[in-house]
């Protein structure tokens, strides 16, 4: 008979029985709470037919419990010495597959199969690159439950006249909605961070901006405390026809960047024909 794989991991239990000490360099800052886990796995409505893509994998805690609810974990982890945690972590689990590599530079159009979720606690230093990452290049996700850093997760979510408000709030707003947020106490990571964090859930709503909505918001966002006609015009666009575009849209030719909602942005892109207005 086959033993069922047990319910929960004990985070603190592996770290010492394996003698792992976390690499602050590597921003790892392990999730001690597997209530939070199984929180973060509901978050993301994972269910038995899902794939799951999880970034940052560790000692295994939040592995083990997609593990129990989906069909497949891909579970990326840069640290070899998580192999032996991670394989007693995940033991019995045939689903689970542990994929070693940094995820900026893992082929993720190459998971077979395919990502329809995204479940990580992500390194605060990279969570905005690896989400703005997995809205563009895995097109089948539907929903991402994401543990961050407070602020970071308040830029994601940062709407227009905000001073948090970016790049990465218009082009992870264009695609997705937030779909829920819990606050996250310090006290259940080892070590403990210096800043507050949230899980935040996310669903998509739409494609990924293409790559000329990318890149005017990539040139709007460049050069802080310019209006949009001159942070356009520094990138190579001509400034009357900026004008005239955001005539057109109703916004005045004094217009920030900062107080552009998303969804103009893509509308200005087609009426600048902004790949053809870059140097």
């Amino acid at each position: 008979m086959v033993s069922e794989p047990p319910e929960r991991v004990g985070t603190q239990r592996l770290m010492e029985r394996h003698g792992i000490r976390p690499d602050t360099d590597l921003g790892q800052h392990f999730l001690l709470d597997e209530n939070l886990a199984d929180l973060a796995v509901r978050m993301a409505e994972v269910g038995p037919d899902d794939v799951v893509l999880e970034i940052g994998a560790g000692l295994g805690t939040l592995t083990a419990a997609l593990g129990r609810a989906a069909r497949v974990v891909h579970a990326l982890e840069v640290d070899p010495r998580m192999a032996d945690p991670l394989a007693e972590a995940t033991a019995g689990m045939d689903g689970v597959r542990i994929h070693w590599g940094d995820c900026m530079k893992v082929d993720l159009e190459g998971l077979d199969p395919p990502p329809t979720r995204v479940v990580s606690n992500l390194p605060y230093h990279v969570a905005t690159p690896i989400l703005i990452e997995t809205i563009c290049r895995l097109p089948l996700v539907a929903h991402w439950a994401l543990m961050t850093q407070r602020e970071v997760a308040d830029r994601w979510l940062a709407g227009p006249g905000s001073r948090l408000y970016g790049g990465p709030s218009v082009v992870i707003q264009l695609a997705c909605e937030a779909s829920g947020r819990r606050a996250v106490g310090r006290e259940v990571f080892s070590p403990r961070p210096r800043v507050d964090s949230a899980l935040v859930a996310l669903r998509r709503v739409a494609p990924a901006p293409g790559a000329a909505t990318r890149g005017i918001v990539r040139a709007a966002f460049a050069v802080r405390r310019k209006t949009l006609v001159n942070a356009l015009g520094q990138a190579g666009a001509d400034r009357d026809a900026v004008r005239a575009a955001l005539a057109a849209l109703g916004l005045d030719a004094a217009v920030r960047p900062e107080q552009v909602a998303p969804a103009d942005y893509p509308r200005l892109a087609a009426a600048l024909d902004w790949e053809g207005a870059q140097p």
